[in-house]
């Protein structure tokens, strides 16, 4: 909370500051701006990064319906500069308080909302999926094509693998590949998402399939960013190596 207020402070600072320019710049060319040396780098730096913060803070805000009026906010800037605030140190801390309550309880009913969404979408999308041709629906609900097979051994949930993979959402954004890192991806079978676990163990050294994870397979109702709360994940994993467990030192 003590943050969201700071930063809603600079913000308001930031508006005011541009606000106090707008006319000079309407009736006087603006002068480039000079980057020659390292202190006006630094002035520009800290402006950009606070111009870039409040053009990001006030669009999520908008896109939680929480619409801040600009003017107020540079005159609140301005009326507190000249010593004329027309609000006092306490109710600014109340109402800021009260805005951050607000922006929290909106971003929750949206991640629920987004969640609810997502479950509904990726169960539609396997019930779908599952009806093509060369797709496996498992037990547990795995989906997966073979693309190409192999002719390795297939590994056991203790075993330390080594693949190539790219991972995207139902709507084919890319959340993560091994592909564009140029780097395959080593770990212990056991210690991935349910759907790989499972998914891997089907697969022949040297072959390449393709899963689709409904979400209580991948992670489930945690919301991690690039990856939303209940999204079906679909993979392309190629197993490229077993690596077998080493022995743990005794105790």
């Amino acid at each position: 909370m003590k943050q969201t207020i700071k930063l809603s402070l600079i913000a308001a600072s930031v508006l005011a500051l541009t606000a106090c320019n707008q006319k000079a710049q309407e009736t006087a060319k603006v002068e480039e701006v000079k980057l020659e040396t390292e202190v006006q780098q630094q002035a520009y730096g800290i402006g950009a990064s606070v111009g870039n913060f409040l053009q990001k803070d006030l669009a999520d805000k908008q896109g939680l319906g929480i619409e801040l009026d600009q003017e107020l906010l540079m005159r609140g800037f301005k009326d507190a500069l000249a010593g004329n605030s027309k609000l006092d140190d306490e109710k600014i801390r109340e109402v800021l308080t009260a805005l951050d309550t607000s922006v929290r309880e909106k971003q929750t009913a949206k991640a629920e909302a987004d969640a609810k969404e997502n479950k509904e979408k990726g169960a539609q999308y396997l019930a779908e999926n599952a009806k093509k041709d060369g797709v496996t629906v498992t037990e547990s609900g795995l989906q997966y094509e073979v693309i190409s097979t192999g002719e390795g051994k297939k590994p056991v949930a203790t075993d330390v693998v080594k693949v190539h993979y790219k991972g995207t959402l139902l709507d084919g954004s890319e959340f993560d590949s091994s592909y564009s890192r140029n780097q395959p991806a080593t770990f212990p079978l056991n210690q991935v998402i349910a759907g790989w676990t499972e998914g891997l163990q089907l697969m022949p050294v040297g072959s390449k399939y393709k899963f689709t994870i409904p979400a209580e397979l991948g992670y489930g109702e945690r919301n991690l960013g690039k990856i939303p709360a209940n999204s079906t994940l679909v993979f392309e994993v190629e197993l490229l190596e077993i690596q077998e467990e080493q022995e743990k030192p005794a105790a």
